[in-house]
């Protein structure tokens, strides 16, 4: 009976062992795996901050948006839906004439931590070819649908020389239609590396005067991703 309670409880030891050593590798591999392939802010000891718009409609504000960038001498990083881009092609090159980086962000709007490779490659690529052949341009940076991704969408997109970028602040203008919430998002605590996440919506407009004026009396820089994370 002793006997039998001991070896119970060795086998129940080492297969508990066997379980907390598992999911440690397990998680080991998968933060390893998103703090090298999947980008959530820039250099933290710059004094550089990007704002990024996400772009499938709204396109009644992106002339106003440019504007104020102008106005600010603010270059920033688009990153467009192909769907969107075959509608609104002209919007797309009056960005990149006024200095803008433009992101790819995929076909469809798709959650891509649902696809394939072969479906994840195929929502990147589609976009990617629309924007070469309407502009010229050839994207590197790719921004996941609503964030969502899996180890498929970020093999997918490092095979197509794409680095994925994330962000560190997320204004959710798309659902709060309130410019002070979005000012409070963008700026609070805001320090070097951080990347915006925006949208172009009537409110977002609203607060972006407010917002690169504050980045300004701050002694930060407001620049495209690239830039921002040294690529």
């Amino acid at each position: 009976m002793k006997k039998n309670l001991i070896s119970n409880f060795v086998i129940c030891f080492v297969l508990l062992s066997l379980v907390v050593i598992t999911t440690t590798l397990s998680n080991t591999f998968v933060a390893s795996y998103d703090n090298e392939n999947v980008i959530y802010n820039g250099d933290t000891t710059s004094n550089e901050v990007s704002l990024m718009f996400n772009v499938y409609w709204g396109t009644e504000y992106i002339n106003d948006i440019l504007d104020t960038l102008e106005k600010y001498n603010v270059t920033t990083t688009f990153f467009v839906g192909g769907c969107w881009v075959e509608k609104e092609t002209e919007m797309l090159k009056k960005m990149m004439e006024r200095g803008h980086e433009i992101g790819n962000h995929g076909y469809l709007h798709l959650d891509h931590d649902n696809l394939s490779y072969e479906q994840n490659k195929e929502e990147i690529l589609v976009c990617h070819n629309l924007v070469m052949s309407y502009t010229g341009y050839n994207m590197k940076l790719f921004a996941p649908p609503s964030g969502a991704y899996n180890n498929a969408t970020i093999t997918a997109a490092t095979d197509l020389g794409y680095t994925t970028i994330m962000w560190s602040k997320d204004t959710i203008d798309w659902r709060d239609q309130d410019s002070n919430l979005i000012f409070r998002r963008a700026t609070d605590n805001l320090k070097g590396g951080d990347l915006i996440l925006m949208h172009p919506t009537e409110k977002t407009l609203e607060a972006l005067p407010a917002i690169l004026e504050y980045i300004k009396i701050n002694n930060l820089y407001a620049v495209t991703v690239s830039d921002n994370i040294n690529i």
